[in-house]
């Protein structure tokens, strides 16, 4: 798991740590010290700690004109132990929120498990932000974690399925991602 890093070849058009609306503006990284753990196996130290102990994101790219944000998450989304989505919402998605962006592009091919709880940060979320306009879509999940969603009703939330799977998002650079995922959310829009 060590060797799995963030995605780096956007970091010419943002970098989270020297943005000043970014939670995590100003942090520091190391390249040879790993501390971060999930399930006692190193992570890359790149990945940013938000207050659960096994998940871990980074911003790979923020747009506050067109309040968007594209955000590539690591480890086990677990909800029933360690609430993980109240601190996803509270510490990342609010101050997020606080400087205009609404719309969240969620990357979770990094993401093994997700066990669900209950989904009121969900809902809050999303009624926040459908109020301007915005969505939070979610990108290359793994097949038994979109089950998992749709189990914990969370596809009522989040825009899940076919036709978010299989995305060479890397391929693209940000801003054609964004503008492509606006696309498909249109057509999915009833």
């Amino acid at each position: 798991m060590h060797e799995i890093e963030p995605h780096y070849n956007w970091r010419d058009q943002y970098i989270a740590e020297e943005d000043k609306f970014s939670p995590f503006y100003g942090r520091e990284y190391s390249e040879f010290e790993f501390s971060n753990t999930i399930y006692n196996f190193y992570i890359h130290p790149q990945w940013d700690e938000f207050g659960s102990p096994t998940l871990f994101l980074k911003i790979l790219f923020a747009d506050y004109d067109s309040g968007s944000c594209i955000i590539e998450l690591m480890g086990e989304w677990n909800d029933a132990i360690h609430n993980d989505i109240m601190f996803l919402k509270r510490n990342v998605v609010e101050r997020m929120q606080l400087n205009g962006i609404t719309k969240f592009l969620l990357i979770g091919e990094n993401i093994l498990n997700f066990h669900g709880e209950d989904s009121d940060y969900y809902q809050e979320w999303f009624e926040e932000i459908a109020e301007e306009g915005g969505w939070i879509v979610a990108i290359n999940f793994r097949t038994h974690v979109l089950e998992e969603f749709k189990n914990c009703g969370l596809h009522y939330y989040f825009l899940i399925g076919d036709r978010f799977s299989n995305i060479p998002w890397r391929t693209l650079k940000p801003l054609h991602l964004l503008a492509m995922i606006d696309q498909k959310v249109i057509k999915a829009l009833p």
